[in-house]
């Protein structure tokens, strides 16, 4: 276990794929349970906040022409469906996990692979597939900022998050699922998890350890 547990104080959130296509109730590719499970994602990006811990938001962004969408969904965009496209309001996180100070994520930065920073120690990127590492520099970047643990919320754990989750454990960082902060959860896919060692747990249990944290003042 000890190769496992979660080191709270070297750790990063990393919520995936929580935007306004996906996730409101009149979204036009929305995924049941994302909406509904905002207020738990909340309570963990603010303990991430509170500690100045590194927070990173993984979007999906299609091209309207469909040049850069998941084979599943090319022929769907390429026909017309408008989801998640480039500079629009779709494409945007909801606005409940966004930062003070949020700006409009820009399509241009974010699909060259740059990580936008869009809050104080708060970054933006973007995937073009489901997982998180798949062509992009996201581990070397965390690892920059001297992260082992990974902290995974958001949308839609059959497909983008259990990928990135598994992405990361062959990375050999350690990594927890917050399971109600997370849409589409089923117990098969939590016994999985936990037996690839990743730390299973609760919203409440993951904003007690981060508040539990010490500080660079050695003070929780």
């Amino acid at each position: 276990m000890s190769y496992t547990s979660p080191n709270w104080h070297r750790s990063a959130l990393v919520t995936i794929d929580t935007q306004n296509d996906f996730t409101l109730p009149d979204a036009p590719a929305r995924i049941d349970g994302t909406y509904e499970a905002l207020p738990r994602m909340v309570s963990v990006l603010e303990a991430f906040r509170s500690k100045g811990l590194p927070i990173v938001h993984v979007v999906r962004i299609y091209k309207e022409d469909g040049s850069n969408v998941d084979l599943c969904r090319r022929e769907a965009v390429e026909k017309g469906l408008r989801v998640v496209a480039p500079n629009t309001k779709g494409a945007e996180l909801v606005r409940e996990i966004r930062p003070d100070g949020y700006a409009p994520l820009d399509a241009e930065r974010l699909l060259n692979g740059e990580f936008q920073a869009v809050g104080p120690n708060e970054w933006a990127m973007y995937k073009p597939r489901w997982g998180a590492f798949y062509r992009t520099d996201l581990e070397r970047f965390l690892r920059d900022r001297g992260v082992d643990t990974i902290v995974f919320i958001g949308c839609n754990y059959p497909n983008c998050p259990r990928t990135s989750m598994y992405e990361a454990s062959e990375r050999d960082f350690r990594v927890v699922m917050v399971s109600d902060a997370m849409s589409q959860v089923y117990e098969q896919g939590i016994r999985e998890m936990r037996n690839i060692g990743v730390h299973v747990c609760t919203a409440e249990e993951a904003v007690e350890a981060v508040r539990s944290v010490q500080t660079a003042s050695g003070r929780p």
